[in-house]
């Protein structure tokens, strides 16, 4: 496949729905930043969420596709302490591994899939323990 073809409408909807998902975490991430301050692992799972975004954006140039607003600036979730936003970290990441594992299924493309991979990997491997660590100190 030329990777410099056009994406599909599957291969769109799927760079749409990763960055939206990626702008949700950095705009949780970084809310949660606001509201209590520079505290771990926020501090440093905000900075890897604004690569994520970057990384896609790159996709997004190269493929000559529109990127989505960030419509997450504005309605990041709040919470009552760092422990609650430390429990919805897990299950956040939780989350965008599976929205990967489906993602993954709708391109063939090797950059595209290199970066869904990358950004799966960083979530599995990376960003889920440290939330799970947080959330066990309570």
């Amino acid at each position: 496949m030329n990777p410099t073809t056009a994406l599909s409408d599957a291969e769109q909807r799927a760079l749409v729905m990763a960055l939206d998902d990626e702008y949700k975490s950095h705009e949780t991430y970084r809310r949660v930043i606001a509201d209590f301050g520079p505290v771990r692992p926020f501090i440093n799972i905000v900075e890897a969420e604004a690569r994520h975004i970057a990384a896609l954006l790159a996709l997004f140039t190269k493929y000559a596709v529109a990127p989505p607003a960030n419509r997450w600036a504005e309605q990041a979730p709040r919470f009552a302490d760092v422990h609650a936003a430390c429990v919805s970290g897990v299950q956040g990441e939780i989350d965008n591994v599976a929205i990967y594992d489906r993602l993954l299924q709708a391109t063939q493309r090797p950059d595209v899939l290199q970066v869904f991979h990358a950004l799966r990997s960083a979530s599995q491997d990376r960003h889920l323990p440290a939330f799970q660590r947080c959330a066990q100190r309570g």
